[in-house]
């Protein structure tokens, strides 16, 4: 967004080409990175707690990330966004310690369906 901001302000680039803004307005990326900040706080309080306790933290990131995507239309991730957002969780948890392989066995899952219960985005 920056750089297409950029290119618009210099003229190195059409107004009629910038799609940016429009695709990541302010509003979905300011409340995707709250949903985020919370669920990285809820994770580093997991410590030490249960598959449920994880799949609870997991469950409430998707559905503000849901309640989010509904209020810019359905469309505020799109499927490279949904991939990152997906990427994202698993990392978070991956690096507050917790084996997502291992939980998402332990439900009879793999470590990609972890959010797919609860998933609309």
């Amino acid at each position: 967004m920056d750089e297409e901001a950029t290119e618009l302000a210099v003229g190195t680039r059409a107004p009629s080409d910038a799609f940016m803004a429009e695709l990541c307005p302010e509003s979905l990326l300011a409340a995707t990175d709250e949903a985020l900040r919370t669920f990285e706080s809820d994770v580093e309080a997991l410590r030490g707690q249960g598959d449920e306790q994880v799949f609870d933290a997991i469950k409430r990131v998707v559905l503000v990330l849901n309640e989010i995507n509904e209020d810019h239309d359905g469309a505020g991730y799109e499927t490279e966004e949904r991939e990152q957002l997906c990427l994202y969780i698993d990392q978070t948890l991956t690096e507050r310690g917790i084996d997502v392989s291992a939980l998402a066995a332990r439900r009879g899952i793999s470590r990609t369906e972890i959010t797919d219960d609860w998933r609309d985005w």
